[in-house]
């Protein structure tokens, strides 16, 4: 009988040191591992350091060999079902898209159009996507594009604060967001609802 209580009781503190063991190792492994999730401030200093282009260098493709002619090559909005907008600012229909993403400005391309701010009212919000963005890539909108970004760094905005140029940064601008509704069901203004600037869009009036 004596022995049997011995032995359960060593049983009892080897169970106990065991158990003590795999706490300790567990809430060390927690430890480090919390260590790689970054914090607000890490994240707000890698925002910061993200580089950040106004004018990005439109690529070129050579046409064929001997060709010296070259062709540029575009980024665009894509998804646009009539109209696309590309990074240097045109919007076109999406027949006069080239094959290497830009839009067709040769002489006598009437659907074709640079900067132009369509749509577009004085509070910064649009009524078509192509329209906001190509607003928006005007060069004389960059002070109020630098004072936006700079906000979105330092409020942690990682959608917005991580964008690397001009051109995406104006893609995500006019997307429509949090901003753009109410009630996280409807439209603040359900026709302008696409804004590049810093206020969302203005409420509409409820027609009773």
């Amino acid at each position: 009988m004596l022995w049997r209580t011995r032995h359960l009781k060593r049983r009892i503190v080897l169970v106990l040191l065991l158990g003590g063991g795999f706490i300790l190792f567990i809430s060390n492994k927690l430890s480090k591992n919390s260590k790689l999730v970054p914090d607000d401030y890490e994240i707000k200093h890698t925002l910061l350091r993200q580089p950040f282009e106004w004018q990005p260098k439109i690529s070129e493709v050579q046409l064929g060999e001997g060709n010296s002619t070259k062709k540029q090559i575009c980024r665009n909005s894509v998804q646009g079902k009539s109209l696309i907008v590309d990074e240097r600012g045109y919007v076109c229909n999406r027949t006069s898209v080239d094959p290497h993403g830009c839009c067709n400005v040769r002489r006598g391309s009437k659907s074709t159009s640079k900067h132009r701010c369509d749509t577009c009212l004085k509070n910064a919000c649009c009524v078509v996507y192509e329209y906001c963005v190509a607003c928006c890539l005007k060069p004389d909108k960059r002070p109020l594009l630098q004072k936006i970004l700079t906000n979105a760094r330092e409020g942690l905005d990682i959608a917005l604060g991580s964008v690397s140029d001009h051109f995406e940064l104006c893609l995500a601008k006019c997307r429509t967001s949090s901003m753009s509704v109410q009630h996280e069901n409807s439209y603040r203004n359900t026709l302008a609802k696409h804004c590049y600037g810093e206020d969302p869009p203005e409420l509409q009036a409820l027609v009773t």
